[in-house]
């Protein structure tokens, strides 16, 4: 009876249960850990998608299996319908306003336009992944990974392309957190030694009420002119209101802090339950990480070649190195350029400066977004 009984539970068990699959998960799932961990990859997302990866992958747990009435759902896919209704990238949109500072855009708008060049790898992996047989919808969603944006990447695929999600998120996660590894040789290949150096000049001082204004304006005109990014750039200009405004400073606080702590861990966690080994392990899903790398390096490649474009209009005034900041990563993005300019001049502060493209990015890639939302939703 006993030694029935034990083989009864071996057999119900996980290790009865699982397929190769399940184990080149594991292994993907724990490489990941080691690089926000050991490597201190963009930890914060990291660590709960490779956690929530592992916990996808124990068979016969039922953490995202779907019941009627949805109480009895896994747990993991309650967390997840925030993914599917866009809650949490909104939210998490909404922490990153309060922690984002418009002043440098504001004071040097020319900022929009290396924002805006650093984009052209999202339209670029767009047209790639259409070659490549993808439909106009998963085209788009892979696209997006070129921003550098992994909650603009979630709310564009949750809507378009939910059947990758997972490839998609990761590849955009990690991506972003390969930043200091992937931009610095491209920066230093496109430009010369004498671009490097570049000095710039000091900002101007950008008032209080420029502050206020400029976040009602650009929800105004991008909402309407765009009404699918309404909730990304809505709750973005919210966050960074309630910062700017000064008289809010409790809410401004829970936004950027506890709340933006609580969503991180479950987008992350949820985001990382969708990488099941039956469908993550196919041949689509190497393509979308080798395009996402593909639109993140041609993203980065504009910025600078814009940026030496206006280095040569403007007479010397602007360092190509703050182009590459274009991309949607913020602040990460700003500070590589800022750590290349210091390589080659120690006396160099371009952090400010590639500000202003960095949060133009932020702007540049949810507009592509409802872009694709509009031709495509």
């Amino acid at each position: 009876m006993l030694i029935e009984t034990l083989q009864g539970i071996l057999g119900e068990s996980g290790f009865a249960n699982l397929q190769w699959q399940n184990c080149v998960m594991f292994i993907i799932s724990f490489i990941l850990i080691y690089l926000a961990i050991k490597k201190e990859y963009e930890p914060l997302l990291l660590l709960p998608i490779a956690f929530g990866m592992l916990l996808r992958n124990l068979p016969m747990t039922g953490l995202m299996d779907v019941a009627d009435p949805w109480q009895s759902s896994g747990v993991l896919a309650i967390m997840y319908n925030g993914v599917k209704s866009n809650l949490f990238p909104c939210l998490i949109f909404m922490g990153v306003g309060t922690m984002t500072d418009f002043g440098p855009l504001i004071a040097n708008p020319i900022s929009l336009i290396l924002g805006s060049a650093a984009q052209i790898g999202i339209y670029f992996a767009f047209t790639v992944a259409i070659a490549l047989g993808f439909t106009g919808r998963q085209a788009a969603a892979i696209g997006i990974i070129g921003g550098a944006d992994g909650p603009t990447a979630i709310f564009t695929t949750s809507q378009l392309a939910p059947e990758l999600l997972a490839p998609i998120a990761v590849a955009a996660y990690s991506y972003m957190a390969l930043i200091p590894m992937i931009q610095p040789p491209i920066m230093k290949a496109l430009t010369t030694k004498k671009e490097r150096t570049t000095v710039m000049t000091s900002l101007r001082k950008v008032s209080k009420l420029e502050k206020i204004i400029f976040p009602i304006v650009v929800v105004l005109f991008t909402a309407l002119l765009l009404p699918d990014v309404a909730p990304l750039l809505g709750m973005l200009m919210l966050g960074n209101l309630f910062k700017e405004s000064g008289v809010v400073n409790r809410l401004s606080d829970t936004a950027q802090n506890a709340l933006m702590n609580i969503v991180t861990i479950m987008l992350g966690v949820t985001v990382g339950a969708t990488a099941d080994g039956q469908t993550f392990l196919a041949m689509s899903t190497i393509k979308i990480i080798i395009l996402g790398l593909i639109a993140f390096a041609i993203a980065t490649t504009a910025g600078v070649l814009f940026g030496k474009i206006l280095y040569a209009v403007t007479g010397g005034k602007i360092n190509p190195l703050i182009g590459s900041a274009g991309v949607s990563a913020v602040p990460m993005a700003a500070r590589v350029s800022q750590v290349e300019g210091r390589k080659y001049n120690p006396t160099n502060f371009l952090l400010m400066h590639a500000m202003g493209p960095n949060v133009a990015g932020v702007i540049g890639s949810a507009v592509a977004a409802g872009v694709f939302l509009i031709l495509f939703g």
